[in-house]
């Protein structure tokens, strides 16, 4: 029987999905929706936290960045495991992992058994999402057909959070363990549905006598680790502390270089960042992700410490951003198509900048409506600037590197947001002089122009790409031996 005869039911058009694929867009959505729930109602319960465990402010602050430094830290290790050990692999056994300890959190009773199972639940994050992502990739043809889909994951992405705010201030109303619990049922579901939906692949083959390239996985993940920790608590530790852990940060970076350099089969091929596409989306994501979680935590503090208002009045205040879930998939895609990525993204930075500027003059008496610009705004930037960024640093590169390019760029966007949360929270207190209102309000709004110069910046950057010519796609980063 020749390939052409008879057309199945699940063959369509070069720009349509099978049913298959319909299927495994479906789980991987649902992973990625299940990633950003669980940071949002994380956020949202850490005061009853604190409350019910009686931890320190300083510990209650490792809640959250144990996560991020598994998350961040073993990102690129979690990539370049799907890309040698197999993209499914790697996704259903993080996901089960994921799915244990974030149940094993909601049972914890004292902080450090909390702060452990955060930890690991950011690691199996850290696999399973470049893995998840990969496999879109990779089980989508490069064009629109997988700019669709990533447009889609991306919207689900956004969704996940600003649905987790909202659910998260009703379940830690209930309990804040249920915060924990919740997850681990929208991840059994998502397990399930991937090993009915995630085709099998054979394992990736290597070239015999190449190993796993573990020195260069030690060192890059010891290097993420140390920068995202300097960065993450440089507003909570003496500078002489944070200097000296970003300072063997970039030792570590150094000696990763040179390790990848002699690798036979190197962790992260160093020819992959020759590719300038591939440059200006991480740069630019990184930066979109400082001023986005940056403004997004003023925000927060704005609303319930100056204004005193409840959690769930400020998860409902700010849902509004969520509009980015609505218009990624169906005003994205419309926009790229006529524009290109480049153009979109330009635009969607410009719109990020202008949401912050429009915050700038915040007042202790503004009422909703008055804040309600830049939120609607910060929601369409995100729709314009996240879906395309990801498509951009991920076309062109060859399918056997996939998982890296997405952990290069989740990566990118973890220490932007950890820059991001570092920064405001630094210029907030330095510009607080005192506890009275009219102080906190000038931290506040000096605050705010971290976010607007991260945005900018990242524009500057992203506006190289508007000179390549819409049509053209950059050439495949080939690498038959994965060396540079």
């Amino acid at each position: 029987m020749s390939a052409s005869a008879p057309r199945s039911t699940e063959e369509r058009p070069a720009t349509g999905w099978t049913r298959r694929q319909w299927g495994v867009l479906l789980v991987l959505c649902g992973a990625i929706f299940l990633e950003g729930v669980d940071i949002a109602m994380l956020n949202v319960a850490l005061p009853s936290i604190r409350a019910d465990l009686g931890l320190s402010t300083g510990s209650l602050q490792w809640v959250m960045s144990a996560y991020v430094l598994g998350y961040g830290g073993f990102m690129l290790l979690g990539g370049r495991a799907a890309d040698l050990f197999g993209r499914r692999r790697m996704f259903v056994f993080w996901l089960s992992v994921f799915l244990v300890f974030s149940g094993l959190g909601g049972f914890a009773t004292e902080g450090w058994t909390l702060i452990v199972a955060r930890f690991v639940t950011g690691v199996a994050a850290a696999f399973m999402t470049p893995a998840g992502l990969s496999i879109i990739t990779t089980g989508f043809a490069e064009g629109p057909q997988r700019s669709k889909a990533l447009l889609f994951y991306s919207g689900t992405s956004a969704g996940g959070f600003s649905v987790g705010l909202v659910v998260g201030g009703l379940l830690t109303s209930a309990g804040w363990r249920w915060v924990f619990f919740a997850p681990v049922v929208l991840s059994a579901v998502i397990l399930l549905a991937a090993l009915a939906f995630v085709p099998k692949s054979a394992r990736p083959e290597r070239v015999a006598g190449q190993g796993f390239d573990l020195a260069g996985g030690l060192t890059i993940t010891s290097a993420i680790v140390l920068l995202v920790l300097g960065v993450e608590r440089a507003a909570h530790t003496p500078a002489a502390w944070t200097a000296a852990t970003i300072g063997a940060g970039l030792l570590l970076v150094a000696a990763f270089v040179a390790v990848e350099r002699r690798s036979p089969a190197p962790l992260v091929r160093l020819g992959i960042l020759r590719s300038g596409g591939l440059v200006r989306a991480n740069l630019s994501a990184l930066l979109f992700a400082a001023g986005f979680f940056g403004f997004q935590f003023l925000v927060v503090l704005y609303l319930q410490e100056l204004r005193e208002w409840s959690t769930l009045r400020t998860s409902f205040a700010m849902l509004v951003m969520g509009i980015d879930a609505i218009l990624s998939p169906l005003l994205t895609p419309r926009l790229v198509n006529r524009f290109g990525n480049a153009r979109v993204i330009f635009g969607g930075l410009l719109l990020a900048a202008l949401a912050y500027a429009l915050f700038l003059p915040v007042a202790a008496d503004w009422t909703y409506a008055m804040m309600l610009p830049s939120l609607v705004v910060v929601g369409l930037a995100f729709s314009l600037a996240y879906g395309p960024l990801t498509i951009v640093a991920t076309e062109g590169v060859a399918e056997e590197e996939q998982g890296l390019a997405g952990a290069l760029l989740y990566t990118s966007f973890q220490f932007g947001a950890a820059l991001g949360l570092s920064a405001v929270t630094a210029v907030n207190v330095a510009a607080t002089a005192s506890g009275s209102p009219a102080a906190v309000l000038d931290g506040y709004r000096a605050a705010l122009w971290v976010p607007l110069a991260a945005a900018l910046l990242a524009a500057v950057i992203s506006a190289f790409g508007l000179r390549m010519k819409r049509s053209a796609l950059p050439e495949p980063v080939v690498a038959p031996s994965l060396r540079a």
